[in-house]
């Protein structure tokens, strides 16, 4: 049975992430998906949240702490189109959960510039082999134009450097969430690659 779009991205992070990544959670929101890097990465990892709602971070901090894993998080209040301000280590893996805050305000959502900003970032501070996961909620006008925007700019990319996939069940009703995940290739030697993309 296929998963929902939450167990794939952990099941793809628990494979991929090893102890001592260097990772990033755009949208650390309620701090879901900070947990599950923190854990992958361990505390010789490092994980970086960005949230520009204070009360998203303090939320965050909170389920870190009771975890026992905020030792290997920093938690930056700021937009994620600013990631490279804060950010020069290259990525194992990038998580954006695009949209509002469950629980929170719904007029505070995130913008299609910002978000197609923060995920050219992304890109450029990924490893070779590193992944982005990126979910989009076009159920709501906004995020319609964020999800239409983010996906015309993700064709766009050489598949030589990224290989996109879109991750989305079709015969659900109200234009569900669906997911895109970026893979940056490996760097090609001579005619054959280190590893296989997506």
């Amino acid at each position: 049975m296929p998963l929902p779009i939450a167990g794939f991205i952990r099941q793809q992070l628990q494979a991929c992430l090893k102890a001592g990544d260097c990772v990033l959670d755009g949208t650390a929101g309620n701090g879901h998906d900070t947990l599950l890097l923190a854990q992958c990465v361990g505390e010789h990892g490092k994980v970086f949240a960005f949230d520009v709602q204070q009360t998203a971070l303090a939320n965050t901090a909170e389920r870190l702490q009771a975890a026992g894993c905020a030792q290997q998080v920093s938690l930056i209040h700021a937009g994620h189109e600013r990631l490279s301000d804060y950010v020069d280590t290259p990525l194992a893996a990038a998580v954006f959960n695009f949209g509002y805050l469950p629980g929170g305000d719904k007029q505070l959502s995130t913008h299609a510039d910002t978000s197609v900003a923060a995920l050219q970032a992304a890109t450029a501070l990924l490893q070779p082999g590193g992944l982005i996961f990126a979910t989009l909620y076009p159920g709501h006008p906004a995020g319609l134009i964020e999800a239409n925007t983010v996906e015309a700019w993700a064709a766009g990319l050489p598949q030589q450097a990224v290989q996109v996939l879109r991750y989305q069940f079709i015969n659900q009703r109200n234009q569900p969430p669906y997911l895109l995940v970026l893979e940056k290739c490996p760097i090609k030697m001579g005619k054959e690659r280190s590893a296989s993309c997506i």
